[in-house]
């Protein structure tokens, strides 16, 4: 997938004011509209356009956007990060103009989730209206979930400034996480939103929970994998050993005979709830180094000793 440097498409710097970006698509919008333009490539020129001005003219999206740096050279194959958008937090979401469904992969890989579904909550009369409701995704370790926690956790809101340009606010909020919360669950914070208009209620703020990468273990749902290491003897012979787990160490039973990539379930040890996830070891069989002449008689003395082909089903 390519890199769009949407400043470039709109022919502007990447310190341009929202003004700025507006008469410049203005602009190129008329040259290129597809009803006047007489240029081949004008219909794809035009909804390049309206792709970049969707994003640059939304002070959210904007920011967003220039938070993936300004290293990526147009054309240039990218993947967005992971989480590149964590810690943003935006007012309602959607779409502001044109098909969205017409954009750009690149543009659906950044905007495409969550900006479709995200709604404002607007009730509004003569004077007052309630706050729009606020969104952002936040990390957090999953030790967290295993047990609950307070934690503070810092947003940063864009805004226009008075000149013009979009510049980002933090804040910061001790947020309590509950215990046996998953990824992509929210934490609702009431009053936290967008400020009422009158006499009209705050908005809340959502956050969108995932878990930050992890050393050790992956998450799916409520269950919790955890890869292994064992010992060759281990494996064959079995042994009972020592597990790590986001609540404690326990003791795993590994059964002789045991093979890489086997299953081994440790019942309720995965995310709490009702009921709880499990957490799967999946053994990983290590084989100790042949680098020392003591190691390389042994592996020389099993070799000669045990009538072993490990590719004895492929028929080779």
């Amino acid at each position: 997938m390519d890199f769009k440097d949407y400043y470039e498409i709109l022919g502007v710097k990447r310190d341009a004011t929202q003004n700025e970006i507006k008469r410049a698509y203005r602009k190129l919008a008329r040259k290129y509209h597809p009803d006047v333009s007489k240029q081949a490539d004008a219909e794809a020129k035009f909804k390049e356009l309206g792709e970049a001005y969707e994003v640059l003219k939304d002070p959210e999206k904007r920011a967003a956007y220039d938070q993936l740096g300004a290293n990526w050279q147009a054309g240039q194959d990218f993947n967005p990060p992971p989480d590149w958008d964590a810690g943003f937090e935006f007012s309602g979401g959607g779409y502001t103009g044109g098909d969205a469904a017409a954009f750009s992969d690149f543009f659906e890989s950044l905007f495409g989730q969550g900006y479709q579904t995200a709604g404002t909550s607007h009730r509004r009369s003569s004077f007052h209206a309630h706050g729009e409701d606020h969104h952002a995704k936040v990390l957090i370790d999953l030790e967290d979930a295993y047990k609950g926690a307070t934690r503070t956790i810092t947003l940063q809101r864009p805004e226009v400034d008075r000149n013009g340009h979009v510049v980002t606010k933090k804040r910061s909020l001790n947020v309590k996480i509950p215990k046996g919360i998953k990824q992509g669950q929210q934490i609702r914070l009431s009053g936290q939103g967008g400020t009422g208009v009158g006499e009209g209620k705050a908005g809340n703020l959502y956050l969108e929970v995932e878990f930050n990468p992890h050393s050790l273990y992956r998450v799916e749902g409520r269950d919790v994998y955890l890869d292994l290491p064992v010992a060759p003897w281990e494996a064959a012979l079995g042994a009972t050993v020592k597990v790590p787990t986001p609540d404690g160490a326990v003791d795993l039973k590994i059964p002789a005979g045991t093979t890489s990539g086997r299953k081994l379930r440790l019942k309720g040890r995965g995310i709490p709830g009702k009921p709880p996830g499990d957490l799967y070891v999946i053994p990983q069989i290590t084989l100790p180094p042949a680098d020392n002449d003591a190691a390389k008689k042994l592996y020389q003395q099993m070799q000669q000793e045990l009538a072993f082909n490990p590719r004895s089903k492929l028929g080779v």
